[in-house]
């Protein structure tokens, strides 16, 4: 690489035609298998570049003379496009960038992002695993980080009953008729698990939350008086990804999904749009994400529903966003067939975008099921049906929050707030009595008892990230005390165990005062 950089050698792009490529190509099975699944009306370009000849559509940059500087990275064994049941290859990782100082960079972010791995820093912290005895892609949470799960479920709950949500709970499978109705079946079947039989019938793992939410509104005749009706779940689903794309907590087989949907009149949506947006902030701020990229996806040359309706909920969407002085961008013709939709990524620590939120109009389901309400004037009118996720798949979410805070989460979010640590076995009465005594303002705390030396006992608790090391001795017995020390290193020194409480409570009060 280094040679041909020095030779300044161009990338020459040509274009062939199928037979051509065919033939160029006929003694590379992967490039033919590439050739034969493209559409036949697409324009088949390939790269000269001194001898070497390759099947790429580009774009590339003119020539080696703009590269100057390349390190390879790895190598790593992987499947034929990503399905176990092909061939294994070796990938072998490299990178390019225009100068040194470039390259430096980017190492640098890859070391960072390694250290916040969260699949390490699952397995350090004892958050969650995967096992082959299980399956792959199916997570199984550990007490930890079952806590902080938790905590993440309950904050969501708390929020979404404040912004007027009803919370419902639906199973995990449904008969094979919902989802042909729903069209599931017809247009996502590929990424359903095969069906059990159930007394003769055929019952599916559900992949999505839809269609339970609509036998919800469906339960009863609706009023316009009852619009808008916002029904929200942290319902888990089941997806089928190949093994060889699936990626710690970010890409996995059954996750739970926050699906909200909301059922509503057409001079709501506008308002609703607001609302979720706000919710979106609010929640995601909680978790300390306040950098957005937003886009917004127009109608796409195949659509269903009327076009009034479709310009109707995109003006709805585009108004609710300059409402909040929100930047976005244009993605025209982005949307899916049955709505327009708004995107929102989160930025994390690292300034790695990551696709949470999703506010999407759907004019096909309510169609599909008939839905309908009695409107002002005794007759029967079809609702605007609203899909919105925020955290997304709450796996992938914890994912990206380990990751964003390196495991050290906030404290309100740390599954062990404070540990106690007694120098001598005679100071393990004291510590217990404080460990209660923090316990009783709601404050998850844990006493390290072990026969080990007190800067190792430190040690541990720092790996552990536990925002907080209580070490109690002879005068901190005497004095109702405690000697605190921080994660990073901070040595506060004594501290009467009531200024403790205060300082936590303040702090908790903060939410996510904690940096990155």
């Amino acid at each position: 690489m280094r040679q041909t950089i020095a030779d300044r050698q161009p990338f020459l792009r040509e274009e062939l035609s199928r037979k051509e490529a065919l033939d160029l190509f006929a003694d590379q099975p992967y490039k033919l298998e590439i050739i034969g699944d493209l559409p036949e009306d697409t324009t088949l370009s390939i790269y000269r570049h001194g001898g070497f000849i390759d099947l790429c559509q580009g774009p590339h940059v003119d020539g080696t003379a703009d590269i100057q500087a390349v390190k390879l990275l790895n190598i790593a064994g992987a499947y034929w496009r990503g399905d176990e049941r092909r061939p294994m290859l070796q990938r072998i990782y490299g990178t390019a960038w225009e100068t040194q100082q470039a390259l430096d960079d980017y190492l640098t972010r890859l070391e960072e992002a390694e250290r916040r791995d969260h699949r390490t820093l699952g397995r350090q912290l004892g958050l969650f695993s995967v096992h082959e005895e299980i399956g792959p892609g199916l997570i199984v949470w550990h007490p930890k980080g079952g806590v902080v799960r938790s905590l993440v479920e309950d904050y969501w709950r708390d929020i979404h009953y404040r912004h007027d949500y009803s919370i419902v709970y639906s199973p995990h499978i449904g008969r094979a008729q919902l989802w042909e109705t729903s069209g599931h079946l017809s247009h996502y079947r590929d990424s359903m698990y095969a069906p059990l039989e159930v007394d003769e019938q055929e019952y599916f793992l559900k992949p999505m939350n839809c269609p339970f939410h609509i036998m919800v509104y469906r339960s009863s005749l609706r009023s316009y008086r009852e619009l808008p009706l916002r029904i929200a779940e942290l319902g888990t689903v089941y997806r089928y990804e190949r093994s060889g794309v699936l990626h710690g907590l970010m890409r996995v087989r059954g996750f739970t999904q926050d699906d909200a949907h909301i059922f509503c009149l057409p001079e709501q949506v506008e308002s609703e749009v607001g609302g979720v947006l706000d919710l979106t902030f609010e929640l995601l701020d909680a978790f300390g994400f306040t950098d957005f990229s937003i886009s917004l996806s127009t109608r796409p040359e195949s659509y269903a529903g009327e076009l009034d309706l479709w310009e109707h909920a995109t003006e709805s969407l585009r108004r609710a966003l300059e409402q909040r002085s929100l930047v976005y961008d244009i993605d025209d013709g982005g949307g899916a067939f049955y709505g327009p939709k708004i995107d929102i990524k989160i930025k994390d620590a690292l300034g790695r975008d990551w696709q949470c939120t999703t506010v999407q109009f759907d004019f096909n389901l309510p169609e599909r099921f008939d839905l309908s309400f009695m409107d002002s004037e005794g007759g029967r009118s079809r609702p605007f049906m609203v899909h919105r996720a925020i955290l997304g798949s709450l796996e992938r979410f914890l994912g990206v929050l380990i990751e964003h805070y390196a495991g050290a989460f906030p404290l309100w979010l740390s599954p062990t707030q404070a540990v106690v640590i007694p120098i001598a076995d005679r100071h393990q009465e004291y510590a217990e009595s404080v460990k209660t005594r923090l316990e009783s303002k709601g404050f998850r705390t844990e006493v390290d008892g072990r026969s080990e030396r007190m800067n190792l006992k430190i040690r541990n608790a720092q790996l552990q990230k536990i925002p907080y090391m209580l070490v109690v001795g002879d005068r901190e017995q005497d004095d109702d005390a405690v000697a605190v020390r921080t994660r990073e290193g901070g040595n506060l020194g004594a501290m009467p165990v009531t200024d403790l409480l205060s300082r936590l409570a303040d702090e908790l009060a903060g939410r996510n005062v904690q940096q990155c």
